[in-house]
C-alpha cells in the first residue's frame, strides 16, 4: 500500500530528530523555528477567538516555554493585555528559550512566577508548560498549574501538545491539560490520535514551520495516518459486464443461541460493501430470522463440521466470530474454519477461544480484530497494559499471531509486517453492541473483492468509522450498529 509522507505520525524523539535536521543540516536557526511556532499558534487562536480580552500564558523552562514567551510578545504587540506565569526555576532557561524570554521582557511583557496564582476567568489561556519532553508523570507545581488551567473556564490553547499528555502513546501522565485547540509543529505526534488523547487535544491544527521537505525523508516514522478518500481509490472499478461471481463469496460463521443478530449484522455489512454472495453458517433455529432481516443473505443451519464443509469450500473468505459463543458447537465450527486454509477475518469469541488455547492459528492468511479486552487476553496481560502503549501492543499481537491485526479503540491501529496504520475516524456513539460485527463483515467483504489483507483492513476500519461519524450527525446517543448500513453505501459511491 502506498502511504504518503504527509500522513506520517512521529514519536517525540523522531520529531526532535526532524527539528535537529532542520537546524543542523539546513541551517534554520532554532529561534526562527520558535518564532514561526509562536506565529502559527497566535494566528490559529485568533482565528477561533478574534478579540480576546486578555491572554494568560503559562511557560515552562524548555523550548515549549520559549514558544509561549513569543506568543505573549505577539499579543502585547497586538495591544492585547497579556501576562506570563513562569513555572520552574527561570535560571534554568537556556538557549533559544532564553532568547525568547529576553525578547519578551525587553518588549515589556509582564512575567510573574506562577506559585499560587489563580488564573482570571477571562480571555484565553495558553499552555506552554511541558511540551513533548515529559518522561514520567507530572510532578510539583505543574500538577497545580494543570488543575488551575482545567478549572479556569475559558478557552485553552496548547502549544505543540497539551501538557501532561504522552506524545508517543496518548496516555495521560498523571494529569493533563484539557485544551480547546492544540497547534502542533514540524511532525504530527502519533500520541495525539489514540488512547485518551482526543479528550484532551480539542481542535487539532498542524504547521510544518516551513522546514525543508527533505528532512522528512531522513526519519522513518513507522506509523501513518489513514485517509478514507484515498483508500476508496483502491477499490477496483466495476465494469458494465460485472456479475456477482467477480466479487467473491463471504461466509460468516457464528450466531449461537441468543446471538443471531451478530451474525446477521456481519452478513448484511458484507453485502452492503459489495460482496457478491454472503452465506451464514449458524444454528438451524436462526435461519428464518436471518432471511427475514436480509433475504439476500444465504443462511444454512449447521450442527457439525461436516455440515460446514461445503460452505467452507465455496467461500473466498471466512468471517469467524460474530455471535459465535464458546460452546462445543462454537469450537467445532471454529476449528473447521481455521483448518480450511481459506483467508480468515477473526473477531469476538473466536479470539477468546484462541486466547484460552482451545484453537490454533495455521499460517498467516488472517485478519484479527480485537478490542483492548480481547487483546489483553491474547497477550496474557491486563487491559491497562494494552492501553498503556497501544502501538507496542498492536505490534506484539502481530508478532505473536501473524497476519494483520486491527487493534480497535480510540485511534484504531492496523498492523501487518509494514508500518502501523492509524484511523482516527469514529466517535463515542459507537460504544454499543454490534459495531464490531459490522466491522468484521466490512473487512471480509473487501477481502472477498480482492484487496490485499492490509488494504482490506485499512479501508474497512476507516469506512466503518466514517460511516459512524455520518450516522452520528443526528446525535451519538442511541446510535445503533445497523444505522451504519446506509452510510457505508453512501461513502462507497
Amino acid at each position: 500500500m502506498d502511504l504518503s509522507y504527509a500522513d506520517r505520525l512521529y514519536t517525540a524523539e523522531q520529531t526532535r530528530a526532524l527539528d535537529r535536521s532542520a537546524i543542523d543540516g539546513h541551517r534554520v536557526p532554532g529561534i526562527t523555528l520558535m518564532s514561526r511556532a509562536a506565529h502559527a499558534t497566535f494566528d490559529a487562536m485568533l482565528d477561533l477567538w478574534p478579540e480576546p480580552e486578555q491572554v494568560q500564558v503559562l511557560c515552562g523552562t524548555g523550548n515549549n516555554g520559549g514558544d509561549g514567551f513569543l506568543i505573549a510578545d505577539l499579543a502585547l504587540k497586538r495591544g492585547i493585555p497579556v501576562v506570563v506565569y513562569q513555572l520552574g526555576d527561570a535560571a534554568k532557561i537556556s538557549g533559544d528559550a532564553l532568547l525568547a524570554r529576553q525578547q519578551a521582557e525587553a518588549n515589556g511583557v509582564d512575567i510573574q512566577p506562577f506559585e499560587d496564582t489563580q488564573l482570571i476567568p477571562l480571555g484565553i489561556v495558553v499552555d506552554a508548560m511541558l511540551g513533548t519532553g515529559l518522561g514520567g508523570d507530572v510532578r510539583g507545581p505543574y500538577v497545580e498549574a494543570i488543575e488551575t488551567v482545567n478549572a479556569v473556564g475559558v478557552p485553552v490553547v496548547a502549544v505543540d501538545i497539551p501538557s501532561g499528555l504522552c506524545a508517543d502513546t496518548g496516555r495521560v501522565l498523571g494529569c493533563a491539560v484539557v485544551a480547546d485547540l492544540t497547534v502542533t509543529f514540524i511532525g504530527m505526534k502519533r500520541g495525539l490520535f489514540t488512547a485518551a488523547a482526543p479528550d484532551y487535544v480539542g481542535e487539532l491544527q498542524f504547521d510544518d514551520l516551513m522546514v525543508p521537505p527533505e528532512i522528512y525523508l531522513q526519519v522513518d516514522a513507522g506509523v501513518f495516518g489513514l485517509d478514507v478518500a484515498e483508500l476508496l481509490e483502491t477499490l477496483p472499478h466495476r465494469p458494465a459486464n460485472a456479475h456477482k461471481g467477480m466479487y467473491g463469496t463471504v461466509l460468516v460463521v457464528g450466531g449461537d443461541y441468543g446471538m443471531a443478530g451478530a451474525a446477521a449484522l456481519a452478513a448484511e455489512a458484507a453485502l452492503r460493501c459489495g460482496a457478491g454472495l454472503v452465506q451464514v453458517a449458524t444454528r438451524p433455529e436462526h435461519v428464518s430470522a436471518l432471511v427475514a432481516r436480509a433475504p439476500e443473505v444465504m443462511p444454512i443451519g449447521v450442527e457439525s463440521g461436516d455440515n460446514l464443509a461445503p460452505m467452507l469450500a465455496a467461500a473466498d473468505v471466512i468471517v469467524v466470530g460474530p455471535g459465535l459463543g464458546q460452546s462445543d458447537w462454537s469450537r467445532i465450527l471454529a476449528q473447521a474454519a481455521l483448518a480450511s486454509g481459506k483467508p480468515l477475518v477473526l473477531d469476538a469469541d473466536v479470539l477468546n477461544l484462541l486466547a484460552a488455547g482451545e484453537l490454533t492459528l495455521i499460517g498467516t492468511d488472517h485478519i484479527l480484530t480485537p478490542h483492548p479486552g480481547e487483546a489483553a487476553r491474547l497477550l496474557d496481560c491486563a487491559n491497562a497494559e494494552v492501553q498503556h502503549d497501544r502501538f507496542a501492543s498492536a505490534r506484539a499481537l502481530q508478532e505473536k499471531l501473524g497476519g494483520v491485526v486491527v487493534l480497535k479503540g480510540n485511534g484504531t491501529l492496523i498492523t501487518g509486517t509494514g508500518p502501523i496504520m492509524l484511523s482516527d475516524y469514529g466517535n463515542p456513539g459507537m460504544a454499543s453492541g454490534g459495531m464490531g460485527d459490522v466491522l468484521s463483515g466490512v473487512i471480509g467483504s473487501f477481502v472477498a473483492q480482492g484487496l490485499e489483507f492490509d488494504e482490506a483492513a485499512a479501508l474497512g476500519v476507516c469506512l466503518h468509522g466514517a460511516a459512524a461519524d455520518l450516522a452520528a450527525e443526528d446525535g451519538m446517543h442511541g446510535l445503533l450498529a445497523s444505522d451504519l448500513m446506509p452510510w457505508l453505501r453512501e461513502l462507497l459511491e
